[in-house]
């Protein structure tokens, strides 16, 4: 990787405060529409399987615009992509909140995520060139922090506003905060030139590097787990832990603390062993996982274990910048396809969850799920690591 001086920002904090905002927005679309899932369900006719295809939708919009945006988008100035994303963003959510039938709604959700990948990719670089190599993973995690305060303020607040005004209210302030962004980003973020010899040619060569494409895989399907559960969280509640709709939005709050905590730690973890943070989280989240399926009958043991599963969830961090790493100079793509990576997790984890309470094995059959989803991550981050040591080795031989 081309390890050029930090950038010198006039206020480098409002900068970050800048991009938080936007993963403000996008967290609290992310993760409220899966909070709203039971109440979109009612309204519209619908099962929360065939519901929560509205969460795949986003998520799918994720996976496809996140490489192509930032292939098309490689030689436009950073600031005025992060700009225009916001703008795509707004529309996409504004639109959700006036659908009138499901299969609008599946279009509107697949629209507003077409920009989220990008968007995290290019919000990281420009995070990351604000400081010294050796914090680099902290200030993405900075950035990140806006998703994971979103699960404790804007997932619960938009769950109540569902509750309280209709689940249209969530999309709709979510919109709100993404014209709030587009006016920080402009006037905070600093102008950065693409690279003169940046190209889409350039950015596509990030696909032929086995390291580039072995640790998308590894967020993939290793963090497929935590959406698998997170999805039907509200239903269990209401279903198998046969508490008041009340409730979830304390619980949702407790999940984000959780996030918050584990991201801010897994990213000082990284910055000094980034390879041992990555094995550690995905065993810890394989366990929560695990633990989610026996503890959801009380509302503390599921609050608790909620709790414990938000805290394996600063993987994506980690991953973010082991793509810095080993992106060489394709780092937009590699950026921006690693929330491809994560939201085909997004899609996976509710699919196949959905799969296994249709087919009769319940709500909390979806931790034992989880769970095998983080550890099939784990196995192919160790074959990461391994296909890695080989490759130093015959460098150093040669």
């Amino acid at each position: 990787m081309n390890q050029s001086s930090p950038t010198r920002a006039t206020h480098p904090a409002l900068v970050i405060l800048a991009l938080a905002m936007g993963a403000f927005a996008i967290g609290t679309t992310e993760f409220a529409a899966m909070s709203l899932v039971p109440f979109f369900a009612r309204d519209l006719g619908l099962t929360e399987p065939e519901a929560g295809h509205a969460i795949s939708a986003y998520a799918l919009g994720v996976v496809v615009g996140a490489p192509v945006i930032a292939v098309l988008a490689a030689k436009l100035e950073r600031r005025l992509l992060l700009i225009g994303l916001m703008a795509v963003f707004a529309v996409g959510n504004g639109i959700s909140a006036l659908a009138s039938s499901y299969p609008l709604l599946l279009l509107c959700r697949f629209i507003s995520g077409l920009p989220h990948g990008a968007y995290f990719g290019i919000a990281a670089l420009v995070a990351a060139s604000l400081v010294p190599g050796n914090k680099r993973t902290q200030s993405v995690a900075m950035v990140m922090s806006g998703l994971t305060v979103a699960t404790i303020i804007g997932v619960p607040a938009a769950n109540w506003l569902g509750q309280a005004l209709g689940w249209r209210s969530g999309f709709a302030v979510v919109s709100g905060l993404a014209i709030l962004t587009m006016a920080l980003v402009a006037l905070f973020a600093p102008h950065q030139p693409a690279d003169a010899d940046a190209s889409p040619l350039r950015e596509l060569s990030a696909l032929r590097r086995p390291q580039v494409l072995l640790t998308l895989l590894t967020g993939a399907i290793g963090f497929g787990g935590l959406f698998c559960v997170y999805t039907y969280v509200a239903s269990t509640m209401i279903e198998v832990t046969h508490v008041s709709e009340k409730f979830v939005p304390a619980v949702l709050a407790v999940f984000g603390v959780g996030m918050t905590a584990g991201n801010l730690f897994w990213a000082w973890m990284a910055d000094r062993a980034q390879s041992r943070a990555a094995i550690s989280a995905l065993l810890f989240s394989a366990v929560s996982l695990a633990l989610f399926s026996v503890m959801a009958g009380n509302v503390w043991t599921l609050s608790l274990v909620v709790l414990l599963i938000g805290f394996g969830g600063g993987l994506g961090t980690i991953l973010q910048t082991r793509l810095m790493d080993v992106a060489g100079d394709a780092q937009a793509l590699a950026a921006a396809a690693h929330h491809s990576a994560f939201n085909f997790a997004n899609a996976l984890g509710p699919w196949l969850g959905g799969m296994a309470i249709s087919a009769g094995f319940g709500l909390t059959s979806t931790g034992w799920i989880g769970s095998g989803l983080a550890l099939g991550g784990l196995a192919i981050f160790l074959v990461t690591l391994s296909l890695h040591r080989r490759e130093t080795l015959h460098a150093c031989a040669a």
